[in-house]
């Protein structure tokens, strides 16, 4: 069946519709809202099947399936770490990629800008990056890390300090009282430092939010650090 459709379309038909068949994969890919966190996820860093199913609340197996269809359409790949398979995005791009999802279909879907504004809360004042770099090179600035302890370990903000958004409240005595607090977590649509931000305001403390998350940070090429947290 194939050959004859090639005949009557001709070879440079097929090759082109081989062609958008290819760039067709990478929508599939994506086609799935738990593929979609899995990459937000895997954009901090590194992490086991595991981990990843643990933070997008699905089962271990649910999680490897769609792993093995990220992987499949080469956007995500994997590495042995003794017992266990770490998985990691195939590049900076990939993350573009999401990025690109994601603007277009808050920028075009009334239905995904509203779910935006649902998950998010109420808009709180935002830090530019390099803003926040200046305000801590100058001293005038306390940067949170409020994500997953895992994540920060896996990569941070340079100077950054680790409070996972769950311990927030009681940490607060930990944090300056006469400097300005940011916050950040894993990107634009992360509803961690919102709420940060919004418990440090309801603590009388001045806070805002970067204006995006850690992997802009990194790919804008500004200060990254790894390690474990202090104890």
């Amino acid at each position: 069946m194939q050959a004859e459709k090639t005949k009557v379309m001709g070879p440079e038909r097929a090759a082109k519709d081989e062609l958008h068949e290819q760039f067709a994969r990478i929508g599939r890919a994506l086609a799935n809202p738990h593929r979609v966190e899995v990459l937000d996820l895997l954009a901090q860093g590194e992490r086991s099947v595991e981990v990843l199913a643990a933070r997008a609340a699905i089962s271990v197996g649910l999680a490897s399936a769609h792993l093995q269809a990220l992987r499949r359409a080469g956007l995500v790949v994997s590495r042995r770490d003794g017992t266990r398979i770490l998985y990691r995005l195939a590049g900076d791009d990939v993350y573009g990629l999401l990025a690109a999802v994601r603007a277009v279909a808050t920028g075009r879907l009334a239905e995904a800008e509203r779910a935006a504004r649902a998950y998010m809360g109420e808009p709180v004042e935002t830090a530019t990056r390099i803003e926040l770099l200046e305000r801590v090179r100058s001293g005038d600035a306390v940067v949170v890390d409020l994500r997953p302890g895992e994540e920060y370990e896996a990569g941070h903000i340079a100077g950054a300090i680790s409070i996972p958004l769950a311990e927030l409240e009681a940490h607060l005595a930990e944090l300056p009282a006469d400097l300005e607090i940011v916050a950040y977590c894993r990107g634009p649509y992360c509803a961690l430092a919102p709420r940060g931000v919004a418990l440090l305001r309801r603590s009388g403390r001045r806070a805002r939010r970067l204006e995006d998350g850690f992997p802009e940070w990194r790919l804008a090429g500004l200060p990254v650090a790894a390690g474990a947290r202090p104890a």
